[in-house]
């Protein structure tokens, strides 16, 4: 197992309830045999060719039982580098909230070349970390096979929205957060009486449909975004914390340093 503060390279899923992985994104290529496991009290099986992607709620997944010829790669990816490295998409929340209805995709020959390499590429510049860019070799390298997931994901499943069997009221949910209602609303509050329901029972429909609460979508947003204009040096740090209606600076900063895990001046570094 090789390790960095922020991507930890595995060949195996028996530590994946491991608490030492909790905050971490899991991806997986399956290279050979197959296994089969429990997610969300649902029995799934990865075979050869299958790549799986699992949020960090790692302790979804139970009762992994391996073939004998089962082999695995897998890469941990921190949320705060998930952050920092996610493109200019909000894709990943829709595919989110399929994935946690089914963590498995079956790819095809064109996207199984393409997932080895890009799983390749990650790996070889973990041993690279005296490239004096290596942080931001390392954010395009998770931001190409993130992108990757996102292509592979949108040519299985398609651009529609939220299955006929998720809930209404989680679509109508994540609509108000894409259309950026987040940056000056960030109590649940505000969402459940758009949407004519009790904070409750958002937040019931939140975890019953995406296996995480309403709160939860409510920051990922907000960080995501605020993650991006951090990037943007013709930004100063007050105006982005205006923009997203912080009361201070210092409130900002709490903020950012909570839910990101730096401050906002040294996530510019």
């Amino acid at each position: 197992m090789e390790t960095i503060q922020h991507i930890i390279i595995d060949d195996t899923l028996d530590r994946i309830d491991n608490r030492q992985f909790a905050g971490y994104l899991c991806h997986a290529y399956c290279h050979a045999g197959s296994c089969t496991f429990e997610h969300s009290g649902r029995r799934f099986r990865i075979e050869a060719g299958d790549c799986m992607i699992v949020s960090r709620r790692l302790d979804l997944i139970k009762n992994i039982q391996p073939s004998p010829d089962f082999s695995i790669e897998v890469i941990y990816v921190s949320q705060a580098f998930i952050e920092m490295s996610t493109p200019q998409s909000n894709y990943d929340m829709k595919g989110h909230l399929a994935l946690f209805d089914n963590p498995i995709m079956r790819l095809n020959e064109h996207q199984q070349a393409q997932c080895i390499n890009n799983f390749a590429v990650i790996r070889r510049r973990l041993a690279q970390p005296q490239h004096h860019f290596f942080r931001e070799v390392m954010m395009n390298a998770i931001q190409t096979m993130i992108l990757d997931f996102f292509d592979f994901h949108a040519e299985l499943y398609g651009f529609d929205k939220l299955s006929s069997q998720y809930h209404q009221l989680m679509q109508q949910f994540i609509e108000l957060l894409e259309r950026g209602d987040y940056r000056h609303h960030r109590d649940i509050g505000y969402y459940a009486d758009k949407l004519c329901v009790t904070s409750k029972y958002l937040s019931e429909v939140s975890k019953k449909v995406s296996g995480l609460p309403a709160n939860y979508w409510i920051t990922r947003y907000t960080s995501l975004d605020i993650s991006r204009q951090l990037r943007d040096r013709s930004l100063s740090i007050k105006d982005i914390a205006d923009r997203f209606n912080f009361s201070s600076l210092s409130h900002f900063s709490r903020y950012v340093l909570n839910n990101l895990g730096l401050n906002p001046s040294d996530l510019r570094e």
